[in-house]
């Protein structure tokens, strides 16, 4: 731990469902807070999910463990065990004041695994506001709950404080994007995988308005250390859970869904203005502000912690170990047959993305006659859908459509993962010993899917509404629209 007068306030704020923070990483995007954060302290350029949808994300993120090794907790809408300990508890024991505001662990059942209360730590939601007319965004003011929160730490307390913003997380009001004065030709480079119109284009402008938003209110917690002398000795780490609610983003095992933006700052410890390229993971953050409060890791946590970077005063790759980071998904939303999930795991290099899809005769974002539901609604999952009607298949097969068992990507040429290199018998021994490595981590770490008992996730309780599942859909009790 350095040599600081205390041990530091630790703030995690993290975005719902955004793939892009910092000023220019959408043109017609500004998130000066965010932006405060990378310059007095760290981006890491390399930063990744575990498992690219809300609730195992964030599990993942509280307990260090992987995804697979989080049993009920490695699906969405599950239940969260309380035999797996999670940061802001420990940080707890060892006399932080906790709390969070916002989204903490969500969604699912925490209290049915043990829990008694947010796996985040104590709620603090009481102060509300009036949104910004014809928004979607939420009336939480997460903003004056910080304050609600540090006006009851007591004297001499370091805290730990989770700041879960519900946006960029959809529905939006369509065209809040543009009545914010941003234009269609500001939302950037659109990937292959989505039609080039502006239907998809003011999709884009909505959800980076939704962005902007949580980045004020991270300014305005940012503002409230200032001026009560704490923002020097605070960790601060500005994260997403999973990337953008978009077709083939979000709950898909592509690039632009597990590897996020990430920024980290403590003025007091670690030089600023750097940009880190090592592989670290979302396992990697609960050990990471357990060693910033001078704590030893849990011992069930698979992670390591990533302190050593933040505090190295060094930019680029800054450990030669750090070269791999692991994803994987069992069932998110329901839709297919019996509610199935779609079993997948990946490995990444700092060049390439390898995919093992497990089940690859099953849909992987749920099946078509119930609407494809492990992809939220949206104006352009509509307009994908509508021109598939016309006979327009490409976007509809790239977003919706059946994957091989294996896919390999080189996300330095082909960030957008739509050339598939699985097949190409140049690639044939690197994806045969990308496979192995990622085999022999997955039994190293108790996978039971590779150990053959992975029809154990099948089997955990889903706890959300089940009004749009395969049983549903079979009873009449819904009907999904068609196209």
């Amino acid at each position: 731990m350095p040599d600081t007068h205390r041990r530091p306030n630790i703030l995690l704020a993290i975005a719902d469902d955004a793939s892009h923070l910092g000023t220019g990483s959408l043109p017609c995007l500004r998130t000066p807070a965010y932006d405060s954060v990378a310059q007095r302290g760290v981006v890491f350029t390399n930063a990744f999910t575990s498992n690219p949808k809300c609730a195992p994300s964030r599990a993942c993120l509280l307990t260090g463990r992987h995804t697979w090794q989080l049993d009920e907790a490695c699906n969405h809408h599950g239940v969260f065990p309380a035999r797996f300990a999670v940061y802001p508890d420990l940080l707890e024991a060892a006399g932080y004041f906790v709390g969070f505001t916002g989204k903490g662990w969500a969604p699912g059942d925490y209290a049915r695994g043990g829990f008694r209360r947010n796996p985040a730590g104590p709620e603090y939601n009481r102060r509300t506001l009036i949104p910004p007319p014809e928004t979607c965004i939420a009336h939480k003011d997460y903003a004056a709950n910080f304050a609600d929160f540090l006006s009851e730490r007591p004297d001499g307390k370091p805290f730990c404080f989770w700041y879960g913003g519900f946006e960029p997380h959809r529905p939006y009001s369509p065209g809040e994007g543009a009545r914010a004065g941003k234009k269609p030709a500001d939302a950037g480079r659109l990937p292959p995988y989505w039609p080039q119109e502006n239907v998809v284009r003011n999709d884009v402008l909505d959800y980076a308005n939704e962005i902007e938003w949580f980045d004020l209110h991270l300014g305005r917690m940012l503002d409230q250390l200032r001026e009560a002398g704490e923002l020097e000795n605070t960790l601060v780490l500005v994260t997403s859970d999973n990337g953008m609610p978009f077709p083939r983003v979000k709950g898909q095992m592509y690039e632009q869904d597990f590897h996020l933006p990430m920024a980290a700052c403590w003025p007091a410890a670690a030089a600023g203005g750097r940009a880190i390229a090592d592989l670290i993971g979302f396992v990697d953050v609960a050990p990471t502000f357990l060693a910033a409060a001078g704590l030893p890791p849990h011992p069930h946590m698979a992670g390591r912690s990533f302190l050593d970077l933040l505090l190295s005063g060094r930019e680029g790759q800054v450990d030669p170990s750090r070269t791999r980071a692991y994803f994987g998904r069992e069932r998110h939303d329901l839709g297919r047959e019996d509610d199935l999930g779609y079993p997948v795991r990946c490995i990444r290099t700092p060049q390439y993305l390898y995919v093992r899809n497990f089940a690859p005769e099953r849909w992987p974002a749920g099946n078509p006659e119930t609407g494809f539901t492990n992809c939220d609604s949206s104006p352009t999952k509509s307009r994908i859908l509508e021109l598939h009607a016309g006979g327009e298949s490409a976007c509809y097969d790239w977003c919706f459509g059946r994957r091989p068992a294996e896919e390999l990507y080189d996300v330095l040429r082909d960030p957008d993962c739509v050339t598939n290199l699985a097949g190409n018998p140049e690639f044939a021994a690197l994806k045969k010993g990308l496979w192995q490595e990622l085999q022999e981590t997955l039994r190293r770490t108790g996978d039971p899917r590779i150990e053959g008992r992975g029809d154990v996730f099948e089997g955990y309780p889903y706890v959300g509404r089940d009004h749009h599942s395969w049983k549903a859909l079979r009873e009449g009790r819904w009907q999904p629209q068609k196209y």
